[in-house]
């Protein structure tokens, strides 16, 4: 899936670099990210795909460099409010979905948009209704996490994301502790939202997935991109040895 973009990008890291004591992690990373594209980010473990994310979305600060999301200037960011505002446009879905055991599936989407955004309680309960329907959940809106399948939780988390209706949506490995049959509902989830039209970065080992869905395919290594094309071109014509060597093991 490609397409040809103008303008300022809405998500935009220059030279980034982040340390963790004496261990680098990412090695002045650039990227670019437009309106309404997909971008996957693909790597052996350890290569700093998931800090990438981190930093992207204030979790992580970083040591050099800039990152900017629409107007946020990232690496500026240190007061409380500026973090939720740009979390507020920024919203991410880790590996373990981090649901609270003792909240229904519709109060742990509704709980960020009551408590952090002071949004009336109405108009949230309704939107996360929809967004239940949304991710296939129907039905399920007075279950507990413990209820549910690790693939239905996945698919709340991702619903509790979207309920603070973001500009950017980043995913980290969401399907990396799901078995296959799981696995399959939380890509269509994604594959959906991604032709909607929402800006999603993604980091995942699901190659043909990224393969499919991508607009952009960055490859990193050691907290480098190594390589970064169009699907089409990463996957099917690598320029670099060593991702056809990463390809050749993964694919």
């Amino acid at each position: 899936m490609t397409t040809a973009h103008s303008g300022e990008p809405l998500v935009r890291l220059i030279d980034v670099h982040k340390a963790f004591g004496a261990v680098g992690v990412l090695h002045g990373v650039s990227m670019t990210v437009h309106a309404g594209e997909a971008v996957c980010v693909i790597g052996p473990s350890g290569s700093g795909k998931s800090t990438l994310l981190r930093c992207i979305n204030g979790l992580a600060g970083i040591d050099k460099g800039e990152i900017f999301v629409g107007p946020h200037a990232v690496h500026q960011l240190h007061k409380d409010q500026e973090m939720i505002a740009l979390r507020k446009d920024v919203s991410i879905v880790f590996q373990q979905y981090n649901l609270f055991p003792h909240k229904t599936a519709l109060q742990n989407i509704m709980m960020a948009p009551i408590q952090v955004l002071r949004q009336p309680r109405d108009e949230v309960e309704a939107r996360a209704r929809e967004l239940l329907k949304k991710v296939r959940l129907d039905g399920k809106e007075n279950s507990y996490p413990g209820e549910l399948s690790g693939g239905q939780q996945q698919r709340v988390a991702i619903a509790r994301a979207l309920a603070m209706r973001p500009q950017v949506m980043l995913f980290d490995e969401v399907t990396a502790a799901l078995d296959p049959e799981t696995r399959k509902e939380v890509l269509l989830t994604i594959r959906q939202l991604v032709e909607e039209g929402l800006t999603s970065i993604l980091v995942t080992h699901e190659m043909a997935f990224a393969r499919e869905i991508s607009h952009n395919v960055y490859f990193t290594d050691h907290g480098v991109i190594v390589e970064h094309g169009s699907p089409e071109q990463i996957f099917g014509s690598p320029q670099q040895a060593r991702t056809r060597e990463f390809l050749e093991q993964v694919v």
